[in-house]
C-alpha cells in the first residue's frame, strides 16, 4: 500500500487489494471571495461549507491565475497559466490556441470515469457562438447542462417564465421557492444525477458549478433575512491604495450595466448597504444549496469514497479600494476560497496557511485518484500539504489581469504573492516596458491601503520581486506581439 506520511490513500493500493476508485465531486462557485463562517467571515451564514471544512482541510491563501471568469476557469481546468493558454479575455476559447489540450475531467474520462457537467464550470458564453463550444463537450461523458446563457437571466419575472428582455436590477428579494432560481434548479439535477451515478460500476466526475454569487444579487427572501443589513460594515478601506496607480483601478462598468445604478460617479450609501447584503444572501443561498448536494452524497453512503473539492473561479470587490467586481491584482479579486476532502488521504478539520494556486487542483486530483499525470500541467500537487497542512506551500502566487478589463488591452498586470507582500507591475504590451509598480506589506497593511514602492525600507523586497517578476515574463509567459493577441 502507497503511504502518505500517517495517512494512507486506500485507492492506491495494490491491485489485488485496491477498492474502488474514487468519485470526484468538483464544486465551484462564481465570484466567491473567503466570505465564509469557516473563513472568519462574520456577517455569511454558511453552516453547509463550515461543515464540508469540518471534513477536510481549508487552504487559507489560495489564489486564482486570473480574476476574471474565462481565463481562470480555463487555467483551472487545463492546469496552465493564462499566458500559456493565450487566454485573458472572456472571448478566447482555450482550444482556438491549444486544441489538443486535455482538460481535467476529460483526463478522468479517458480513464474510465463518467464524467458529468452540472452548471457554470467553464465559462459561460451567452453572446455570438465561438468556434469551440464554451462548455466544451469533449471533456464530458454527456452533454453539460445549466452551462449557458448570461448571468442576467436568473431573475424572476412574475407571470413570465421567459425572463428578462435585458439586464434587470442588480438585487432582486423575492419570497419563492429555491428552484426559482439557476442554482436551485443546479442542485436539484445534481442530487438525481448523483441517485444515477450511484448505480453505475464506473466512477464519476461531476462537476456542479453553481452561478451565484455572482451578480445579479438574487436570492430567495429567506437567504435575505438570515443578514441585518443595519448591522453590516461599510466597505474599508473606502479608497484606492495611497500612491496606486491609476492604471491598478477600473470604473466598474460590470455593475454599472444594471438597471438602478449609476452610470457614472459613487454610490448613494443605501445602495451601498443593499449590494452588499444581497451578495451575502446569495452566498448563504449558495451555501444551502452545496449542503443538498452533500446530503445526497451521504445519504447514499458515496462520501466515503468520494473527493470534495469546493472552489471559487476569483474573489470580488463590494466598494472596497472603491471597486465594486473583479478585474484588479488585488488580494480581494485574487483570493479565493478552496477546500478539499479527501477521505483516507486529508486530516480533516485542518487549516493549510502556505500559499497554493488554483492550477495545483489538476495535479492534486490526479494523484489522489491514482491516475497518471498528464503532461503540460502547470501546477503542483497540493497532496502533501493535505497530509500535513502544517507544509509551507508554494513560496509564491502568481496572478494577472489585463488594462483595460475589457476590450483591446495596452498592458498586462502581473502580481506575485509571497506570504509577506504583493508585488504587481504593469508591462505595456507593445514595449514590454514596466509603466508601473506596486509594493503591499501584509505584514503591516493587509487592507493594502498603501503602495509601499518608493519606501526605503522596502527596497530589497522590491528588488527581489521585480527579478522575479521579470524571469517569469522571460520564460515565455507573455502576449506582446503575439498573433493570437
Amino acid at each position: 500500500m502507497v503511504v502518505l506520511g500517517a495517512l494512507a490513500l486506500p485507492w492506491l493500493a495494490g491491485a489485488a487489494q485496491r477498492p474502488a476508485r474514487p468519485n470526484v465531486l468538483f464544486i465551484a462557485a462564481d465570484d466567491l471571495r473567503p466570505d465564509l463562517g469557516c473563513y472568519g467571515s462574520a456577517g455569511a451564514k454558511t453552516p453547509q461549507l463550515d461543515a464540508l471544512a469540518r471534513r477536510g482541510v481549508l487552504f487559507e491563501r489560495a489564489y486564482a491565475q486570473q480574476a476574471v471568469c474565462n481565463p481562470s476557469r480555463a487555467s483551472v481546468l487545463t492546469g496552465r497559466r493564462p499566458d500559456t493558454l493565450k487566454v485573458w479575455d472572456l472571448k478566447t476559447h482555450f482550444r482556438e490556441t491549444l486544441p489538443d489540450v486535455v482538460t481535467l475531467p476529460q483526463h478522468f474520462k479517458q480513464h474510465g470515469y463518467t464524467a458529468v457537467d452540472i452548471g457554470k464550470i467553464y465559462h459561460n458564453e451567452s453572446g455570438a457562438k465561438p468556434t469551440f463550444p464554451f462548455a466544451d463537450p469533449v471533456s464530458w461523458s454527456e452533454p453539460p447542462s445549466f452551462a449557458e446563457g448570461p448571468h442576467w437571466r436568473d431573475w424572476v419575472v412574475p407571470g413570465d417564465a421567459a425572463g428578462p428582455k435585458g439586464k434587470g436590477g442588480a438585487v432582486q428579494c423575492l419570497d419563492v421557492p429555491d428552484e426559482a432560481y439557476l442554482d436551485g434548479r443546479i442542485a436539484a439535477a445534481a442530487v438525481s444525477k448523483l441517485r444515477v451515478l450511484a448505480e453505475n460500476r464506473e466512477p464519476f466526475f461531476l462537476a456542479v458549478g453553481f452561478w451565484k454569487p455572482h451578480l445579479p444579487f438574487n436570492a430567495p427572501k429567506k437567504y435575505w433575512d438570515l443578514h441585518d443589513r443595519a448591522q453590516l460594515s461599510a466597505p474599508n478601506p473606502s479608497g484606492m491604495p495611497e500612491g496606486a496607480p491609476a492604471i491598478a483601478g477600473h470604473p466598474w462598468n460590470e455593475l454599472r450595466g444594471y438597471t438602478g445604478v449609476p452610470k457614472k460617479g459613487p454610490l448613494p450609501a443605501a445602495q451601498i448597504a443593499e449590494l452588499r447584503h444581497g451578495y451575502l444572501a446569495c452566498i448563504s443561498f449558495l451555501d444551502a444549496q452545496v449542503g443538498r448536494v452533500l446530503a445526497e452524497l451521504d445519504r447514499l453512503d458515496l462520501a466515503k469514497n468520494t473527493i470534495v473539492v469546493f472552489w471559487s473561479d476569483h474573489g470580488f470587490h463590494l466598494g472596497e479600494h472603491d471597486l465594486w467586481g473583479k478585474t484588479t491584482n488585488y488580494e480581494l479579486d485574487t483570493r479565493v476560497p478552496l477546500i478539499v476532502a479527501a477521505p483516507g488521504a486529508s486530516r480533516a478539520g485542518t487549516r493549510a496557511a502556505g500559499l497554493v494556486e488554483l492550477i495545483d487542483l489538476y495535479p492534486t486530483l490526479t494523484e489522489l485518484a491514482g491516475l497518471p499525470a498528464a503532461s503540460g500541467v502547470e501546477g503542483r500537487s497540493l497532496v502533501p500539504l493535505l497530509r500535513d497542512p502544517r507544509q509551507p506551500g508554494k513560496d509564491v502566487a502568481i496572478s494577472q489581469h489585463p488594462h483595460p478589463s475589457y476590450g483591446a488591452a495596452t498592458h498586462m498586470g502581473y502580481t506575485l504573492r509571497t506570504a509577506r507582500f504583493r508585488y504587481v507591475e504593469w508591462r505595456d504590451l507593445t514595449t514590454g516596458v514596466v509603466t508601473d509598480r506596486e509594493l503591499y506589506d501584509h505584514a503591516a497593511d493587509a487592507a493594502e491601503t498603501r503602495n509601499r514602492i518608493a519606501d526605503p525600507a522596502q527596497s530589497a523586497a522590491a528588488r527581489e520581486l521585480a527579478a522575479r517578476a521579470a524571469a517569469f515574463v522571460a520564460a515565455g509567459r507573455r502576449w506582446a506581439a503575439d498573433p493570437v493577441h
